[in-house]
């Protein structure tokens, strides 16, 4: 799975949306929404997340978010590999990086949000037309949620 975070503009300021992708089947596994770069949005998603499905590796790029010890000592406690882009390699994190170019073009940029309530119930929205209905041309047009389902039971039987 991949991890990262993305500047929102709102107004004269910014929100902070931190998403967790699965890297194979492309879903957004779980994300958050925070007016504040503190570090506590990231882990009630983390553990949010993990209560529902936990990854062998999580990739990050080495921001301070993900370079400190309380998320590094998280992902330990939870036997997942950390693995971390190189220095300055945007392309080590594509896929995740590629979901929010999706996200800012098919959403955010063609949406005027007047406040957070609207911008978090119009990212509902998308992340749930990404994982149930837009096809995807490198999963042979599959939808993420039909592709994850399919592998998940593969895995299980």
């Amino acid at each position: 799975m991949g991890i990262d975070i993305t500047y929102l503009r709102r107004g004269k300021g910014f929100m902070y949306l931190f998403n967790i992708i699965d890297w194979y089947s492309r879903k957004g596994i779980d994300y958050e929404l925070s007016s504040t770069l503190e570090k506590g949005f990231i882990m009630i998603c983390f553990k949010r997340a993990f209560s529902r499905c936990k990854p062998e590796i999580m990739n990050s790029d080495q921001g301070s978010h993900f370079t400190n010890a309380y998320y590094l000592n998280l992902l330990e406690k939870e036997g997942i590999k950390v693995s971390m882009d190189g220095t300055g390699r945007a392309t080590d994190n594509s896929r995740t990086e590629r979901y929010f170019r999706s996200l800012k073009c098919e959403c955010i940029f063609l949406n005027e949000f007047e406040d957070p309530r609207a911008l978090r119930k119009g990212i509902a929205r998308y992340v749930q037309f990404y994982n149930q209905e837009r096809p995807h041309q490198s999963l042979d047009g599959a939808k993420p949620c039909e592709f994850y389902a399919h592998d998940v039971e593969k895995i299980s039987s």
